[in-house]
């Protein structure tokens, strides 16, 4: 029985991948385990195995109040095969569960920012499991591109972000939105970029929709945009199709910032970059005709451009550019109109200092101000009506207390029309402009 034991083992250690050492050390924990059940079974003891025959002792051991061996005796009991066959059974099966989700996990614990491939399992709205054959991926909702469907059963890359330890096994967290997927995936086609000729500076993505890379060159040989486009864009056309149609640009990289935004914006043609260290932003000036593609649609083209080359991009047309640098912009003055102690309304600006009246300031008081205001200078002019009739509406009464102009509004021939002559009103230290009736 012992010979069949160490077969099967070696059977479990050919097919498992478990070493023999480590399931026979499963097995005589356990055989101590079932020793103590035995009656008359002493405190102390240990369990030997043979690895060559597979014959199994049992020594029981006498301590001291140190815990040192004072005394060793072969104490197997006489039927302990039958004890063995019985206890050890579950205890090896459960080892080998152990060891098998241990090795699983040593396998992808150090693989965070690879690239695998799986086979599609199930799909719900929390997540997506996929079948790596020996393990299983998730991809939670979180991580999937929105515009993507995954079939069940078809073949799926994804990006390994994280590696959990469980007590079921390993848990692997994968994801289709992060931009390192983008980076694989190009290195699985483009040779270059696994030996460092072609480098891969900076990636800025939008899942499904659009994805701008920025490349670099070691030897000035090779050209490092054309190394990843491939001929007549193969390569790049195998990233985008297991991108599912997402778009991808290639641009260059270079250490001028100025000259970098510049080509992140493409395909926008740029007319000039002013870049503003102190604030780490990138002042692009583009031909009107350019505005709307520089800043693409919804902002796209502006957001990936600025992601790509970590500089805050504020794009402007030459026809923006010239209306800030003539001064042709109108500025407002942020505050709001207040009444003072005396009753007076005076503007009082919104980053504080002294309010001005409307007269320091050369402008009319709002609607609503006391006599100080429009009526009182009507008034001054001689147009403010002392009637309910207003000037120029038919059935008004002149007044006596009015101008000789004023009053002089009926003409011959016409008693029931009246006409009000438009008479430029003098000017008025204090207004703006000219007050017409």
């Amino acid at each position: 029985m012992n010979n069949d034991m160490m077969e099967a083992l070696y059977t479990i250690e050919r097919e498992k991948g478990i070493s023999v050492e480590i399931m026979l050390e499963a097995l005589a924990n356990a055989l101590v385990t079932a020793y103590k059940r035995v009656p008359d079974a002493a405190e102390e003891a240990l369990v030997e195995i043979d690895i060559e025959t597979g014959d199994i002792r049992v020594i029981a051991q006498e301590l001291d109040e140190d815990g040192h061996v004072v005394k060793e005796w072969d104490d197997t009991p006489e039927d302990f095969g039958r004890i063995a066959a019985q206890t050890a059974k579950q205890v090896i099966l459960q080892r080998i569960r152990e060891a098998e989700r241990e090795m699983k996990y040593e396998e992808y614990a150090g693989r965070e920012g690879d690239i695998v491939t799986g086979i599609i399992q199930q799909t719900d709205q929390r997540y997506t499991l996929l079948d790596l054959g020996k393990v299983e991926a998730l991809l939670p909702q979180a991580e999937q591109v929105q515009n993507e469907r995954y079939e069940h059963g078809s073949r799926l890359k994804a990006y390994i972000v994280e590696v959990r330890k469980t007590a079921k096994g390993p848990q692997i967290v994968v994801s289709r939105t992060h931009p390192g997927l983008v980076k694989r995936l190009f290195e699985l086609e483009v040779p270059e970029l696994l030996d460092d000729v072609v480098e891969l500076k900076a990636v800025a993505r939008e899942p499904g929709h659009r994805t701008k890379i920025a490349v670099a060159s070691n030897d000035h040989h090779v050209d490092p945009v054309g190394a990843c486009v491939g001929a007549r864009g193969s390569r790049v056309r195998m990233v985008v199709n297991e991108l599912r149609g997402e778009k991808v640009d290639i641009v260059p990289y270079t250490d001028d910032p100025s000259d970098f935004v510049m080509k992140a914006l493409a395909p926008a043609r740029v007319r000039e970059v002013r870049i503003h260290r102190d604030t780490w932003t990138a002042e692009v000036i583009v031909p009107d005709f350019q505005l709307s593609l520089a800043i693409g649609k919804e902002g796209q083209n502006a957001r990936l451009a600025a992601r790509l080359s970590g500089w805050r991009v504020d794009i402007k047309s030459e026809t923006q550019l010239a209306e800030e640098e003539s001064g042709g912009g109108v500025e407002y003055a942020e505050g709001e109109w207040v009444e003072n102690e005396s009753g007076e309304l005076v503007w009082q600006p919104a980053e504080g200092g002294e309010a001005i009246s409307a007269a320091q300031a050369g402008y009319a008081a709002p609607t609503g101000a006391p006599a100080s205001g429009e009526a009182q200078i009507e008034a001054e002019v001689g147009l403010a009506p002392t009637g309910d009739a207003e000037i120029g509406e038919p059935g008004g009464e002149p007044d006596e207390t009015r101008p000789a102009e004023e009053a002089a509004m009926h003409v011959e021939g016409e008693e029931d029309e009246v006409v009000a002559d438009r008479a430029v009103a003098p000017e008025v230290e204090g207004i703006d402009g000219q007050a017409e009736a």
